[in-house]
């Protein structure tokens, strides 16, 4: 189990959240364990929180200030440190992104986030938030741009994406910019050979993710997660069962795909179509 670590609590909200957690459960004489037991949740979990690698959640504050006699001190900043650059549902998987030592998507219809070109999402965000600022889009995409380090951070995770032929073939933004996405996904597979992009056809037909949007990651030292997102809203899935289900119907997926190799040429060759 993870012990507490003396952790600077003004380093950022988060750090801050942690350091309280761990004064509050001392001073209430509870171990990480005793207090995971009385929210359902292991004391490994609790720890993560304590070490600030893992963000606060809404529900386990409430409990957590409920337990241990603190009013609404947690739930204030859990509020604060959820604050975040990208949409509330995708926040908490955007930071276990950082961590994470693989990384499994499966695109349905859109190409996904951290492979997308300025302008593919500029031209999304504008057609899903009609009536945020230029400034608001602006930041959006700025921090959809910013995921996109992990190709090349020193610790980068394994990536593989499958997607699905008819997000090639939606043209975002107009037939020029969909045609520099595409060069764009061939481009970022050939430079970084960590980074492995698959089709899957519209030969192959039914798929239990045929409209579903996946992410499987996978931790060096925590259980794997799924994250899973619709039109403006995404979901969290840590149950161990149900992770288990994802990672069957992603390995199917990925038989069921075309090689890498035929991907490519198929992904190039649909930019050749945006040009006719």
């Amino acid at each position: 189990m993870p012990q507490p670590k003396d952790l600077d609590p003004y380093t950022d909200a988060r750090a801050f959240y942690g350091s309280e957690l761990r004064r509050l459960r001392e001073a209430a004489g509870m171990s990480q364990s005793e207090l995971g037991d009385r929210v359902f949740c292991s004391g490994t979990y609790i720890g993560m929180f304590e070490m600030a690698e893992r963000r606060p959640q809404e529900d386990m504050s409430r409990a957590f200030d409920e337990l241990l006699g603190s009013g609404e001190h947690l739930q204030r900043l859990c509020r604060l440190a959820r604050k975040s650059k990208v949409a509330g549902y995708f926040a908490d998987a955007a930071e276990l992104e950082k961590r994470a030592r693989s990384i499994e998507e499966y695109a349905p219809m859109l190409i996904p986030g951290v492979l997308q070109t300025r302008a593919y999402a500029t031209a999304l965000t504008r057609g899903t938030m009609r009536r945020t600022s230029d400034e608001g889009v602006e930041r959006t995409v700025s921090a959809r741009m910013e995921r996109a380090q992990l190709f090349s951070c020193e610790n980068r995770p394994d990536f593989w994406a499958i997607i699905h032929e008819a997000a090639l073939r939606v043209p975002i933004g107009g037939l020029p910019t969909m045609r520099d996405q595409l060069a764009h996904l061939v481009e970022t597979a050939q430079a970084h050979p960590h980074a492995i992009l698959q089709v899957l056809p519209f030969s192959a037909g039914f798929h239990p993710f045929l409209n579903t949007m996946s992410s499987l990651m996978q931790f060096a030292d925590a259980p794997p997660v799924v994250y899973t997102e619709g039109a403006y809203t995404g979901q969290l899935v840590e149950e161990a069962a149900l992770v288990a289900q994802y990672r069957s119907a992603y390995d199917l997926a990925r038989a069921v795909a075309l090689s890498p190799e035929a991907s490519l040429a198929l992904i190039a060759s649909a930019a050749k179509d945006c040009d006719r």
